[in-house]
């Protein structure tokens, strides 16, 4: 069955090949036996694979936790979710912007093991089904991202990554949010007089979205890929003339408007355009599902 197929009933969910969604995560089997498929388990911190999946019968099993099931006591487990929220996740009803789950750090180990493994140009179904789900359309990603393929702890994941200045990538895909080092902003420069600012790539991509006409030479453009990169930028940003802030509404966001404000007034704050939503991205997503307005030049 194909796991893809929107408005899945427990049914549906239940017939679901487990061994595909669990491709679509970023998890391939160690070894296959027949029709046993052994994985490291996603459900916990282990070096030997315990957790199989019979294809034949799709189902689950845990040897180390002693548990298992089908499709829908799996993503219960893996989510910690009830059904209801589950199966909102596979309609696309959620965007599965959950943290990568945190792993316990044992001693002496790196903070951090991103490893990138290949770049490629996008086309998995999955990160492409995810671009539309966010509203971003697919001929825009592919200008400024990549298919980015990593292994973390010894698991291979993949997801749209956005490159920086310093050659690193931020990464997400349907189910993780990270990063790569180094850790940099990202600038695009078009030799432009005025600059606009965000926070994530994926209000970069929101614009461009919202104002598919805007020239590529009309504005240079500064992604933070952190709040705490603002200094870091402000060289190159206070080069300009106008410096547009398209940053989060929350409350970090919203204070370092504030405080960008009053340094001087070359800063602009655009975030009111989006003053009932999150950030520009939720505005997108909620205005690709009204009729359509004309948005004229107020971007």
């Amino acid at each position: 069955m194909d796991f893809r197929k929107q408005k899945l009933s427990i049914v549906e969910a239940k017939e679901m090949d487990m061994v595909q969604y669990l491709s679509l995560l970023g998890y391939e089997p160690s070894k296959i036996r027949n029709n046993d498929y052994w994985y490291r388990s996603p459900l916990r911190e282990e070096k030997t694979p315990s957790f199989k999946v019979n294809r034949k019968l799709n189902r689950w099993y845990d040897h180390g936790l002693g548990k298992g099931g089908n499709m829908i006591d799996f993503g219960i487990a893996h989510y910690g979710c009830s059904v209801g929220e589950f199966l909102n996740k596979l309609n696309g009803r959620s965007s599965f912007q959950a943290p990568l789950k945190s792993i316990p750090k044992r001693e002496n180990e790196p903070e951090h093991q991103l490893k990138i493994l290949k770049e490629v140009e996008l086309s998995s179904y999955a990160l492409i089904r995810y671009l539309k789900q966010r509203k971003i359309p697919v001929e825009i990603a592919t200008q400024y991202c990549w298919e980015v393929h990593y292994e973390v702890n010894g698991k291979n994941y993949y997801g749209i990554g956005f490159k920086n200045d310093s050659g690193g990538f931020e990464i997400r895909n349907p189910y993780f949010k990270a990063s790569s080092s180094p850790k940099d902003i990202t600038t695009i420069k078009s030799g432009s007089k005025e600059v606009a600012v965000f926070e994530g790539f994926t209000d970069f991509l929101s614009l461009r979205a919202l104002h598919k006409n805007l020239t590529e030479n009309s504005q240079d453009i500064v992604v933070l890929n952190s709040v705490s990169f603002f200094e870091r930028a402000r060289p190159f940003m206070e080069k300009h003339q106008a410096i547009q802030l398209y940053l989060d509404r929350d409350a970090t966001g919203q204070n370092l408007t504030q405080r960008a404000l009053s340094m001087s007034t070359k800063y602009i704050d655009k975030s009111s355009l989006y003053k009932n939503h999150k950030d520009l991205n939720d505005w997108l997503i909620h205005i690709g599902k009204q009729p359509k307005k004309r948005l004229g030049n107020k971007l």
